[in-house]
């Protein structure tokens, strides 16, 4: 099935003359990655052909794998292909121009929620779309080209969408596919430097969640972050989310939380689990994700008392119905 798909997607790539990539709200490693790299291996493919990944998005996590293209006029983009990776749903998308757009696909590893392209290739399975976009590229390399800064790119989405190779999506064909990938010669002491260094304000807020974590009463572990406090801590929203890892080894609690303060009062969540489905949780609370990686967002204290308590409901049935969960 997706051998045909990947055909048709190619196929679609090689209609157009002008090709514009997009990705999701929130920018990660993965959506980066995936389109850096796509973008990268078209570039190289079809020299002659226009390439855009236009996101006025930024991350100082990510910063160090280049800047995207300025803007262009919107007329640019009537009759041209709009690729977007890594996104769910169509209200995601970072950059609201994809709908000039002649023609969409989508290329993503989320739960199948909103088919909005003429063409859907999901595979909820993957660990990443950094690695369908190297099935891609290893599917067709007699018609694709690669080099060390487009592996480089998807090497860093499947490195950080993957937990650095731990979680459960993670199969033989993920390893085998980051392994070619690293024979173009990815510099992988650099990469891994400015992928996990951390900073001395970094270390300071990691031990401010510590001090203000709560755990309830079946076990789901959580923390809240003001945007007072993320501006007395001198970090980036960026940052303050990162700091659901450090809640992820917490013996017997199967389920952790980030609650992130934004500027407009709305709170993130980045809800986290071992062996626990929770993804039906995210999308009561105005998002979704993967089985065991969610998102969401709450717009009050009570309703974020209400997503923990919810949470503290499935992992109680949970531990209730399965044993051997450590």
């Amino acid at each position: 099935m997706s051998l045909n798909l990947m055909q048709s997607i190619l196929n679609k790539i090689e209609e157009y003359n002008r090709i514009f990539i997009f990705r999701h709200i929130r920018m990660d490693g993965d959506c980066t990655g995936s389109t850096k790299g796509l973008k990268r291996i078209l570039q190289l493919s079809y020299p002659q052909k226009e390439i855009y990944l236009i996101d006025e998005q930024r991350s100082d996590f990510l910063a160090f794998l280049g800047e995207d293209d300025a803007p262009v006029a919107d007329e640019l983009y009537a009759g041209a292909l709009a690729l977007v990776l890594d996104t769910g749903t169509s209200d995601r998308i970072s950059n609201k121009k994809y709908r000039l757009c002649k023609e969409i696909v989508k290329i993503d590893h989320h739960i199948p929620v909103d088919d909005y392209g003429v063409i859907n290739w999901v595979e909820e399975n993957r660990s990443s779309t950094c690695e369908m976009i190297a099935y891609f590229y290893n599917t067709f390399k007699d018609r694709l080209k690669m080099d060390a800064q487009a592996a480089t790119y998807l090497y860093t989405g499947m490195v950080t969408d993957s937990g650095r190779f731990r979680f459960r999506e993670v199969d033989g064909d993920t390893m085998r596919l980051a392994g070619s990938l690293l024979d173009f010669g990815i510099d992988v002491d650099t990469l891994y430097a400015n992928l996990y260094m951390q900073s001395f304000d970094s270390l300071k807020y990691k031990a401010y969640i510590y001090k203000n974590m709560k755990i309830s009463e079946n076990g789901v572990c959580y923390f809240y972050v003001s945007n007072a406090t993320q501006k007395k801590l001198n970090i980036s929203r960026e940052e303050a989310s990162a700091g659901i890892s450090a809640i992820e080894n917490i013996k017997d609690s199967l389920i952790w939380i980030a609650f992130i303060e934004n500027d407009d009062k709305s709170i993130r969540v980045r809800l986290r689990s071992r062996f626990v489905t929770c993804s039906e949780i995210g999308e009561k609370y105005h998002g979704g994700g993967h089985a065991c990686a969610s998102g969401a967002t709450v717009y009050s204290k009570k309703e974020m008392e209400a997503l923990v308590a919810d949470a503290d409901a499935r992992l109680k049935e949970y531990k209730e119905t399965h044993g051997g969960w450590l």
